[in-house]
């Protein structure tokens, strides 16, 4: 059994399955927006919040760890450091993963409020 993506898997499946990830560290308010109809950087910003500098490291971590396992690895990572605000960057799709208070404070939900969205639960 292959690791790697099918050729045919979507942009939006993959935007998908790393929103999913989120959640097996218990990522709280998980979105993923679809920017492909505005002038985004990206197709997808997948948003996700943990309530603490650990959690928030171990969301990233999840998201890093299980599209690697599928041959998937980031063009660009940032803000491990501080781990109030990490990025994933996949290229086609960013990966958010936010500190409470970071979230609140950048509010990206609103920046993009045009975006389609969609709310990624268990």
């Amino acid at each position: 059994m292959s690791h790697i993506p099918a050729p045919d898997t979507s942009v939006h499946d993959l935007a998908h399955l790393a929103a999913r990830l989120t959640l097996s560290k218990r990522a709280e308010d998980v979105i993923l927006l679809d920017l492909r109809d505005l002038e985004g950087v990206c197709d997808y910003f997948v948003l996700a919040t943990g309530q603490s500098e650990v959690q928030t490291r171990a969301i990233a971590d999840a998201v890093d760890e299980g599209m690697r396992a599928r041959g998937i690895r980031p063009w660009h990572v940032e803000g491990y450091e501080a781990r109030r605000w990490i990025l994933l960057d996949y290229v086609d799709f960013v990966v958010h993963v936010f500190h409470a208070r970071a979230r609140e404070y950048y509010l990206l939900d609103k920046l993009w409020g045009d975006a389609h969205r969609e709310t990624v639960a268990d």
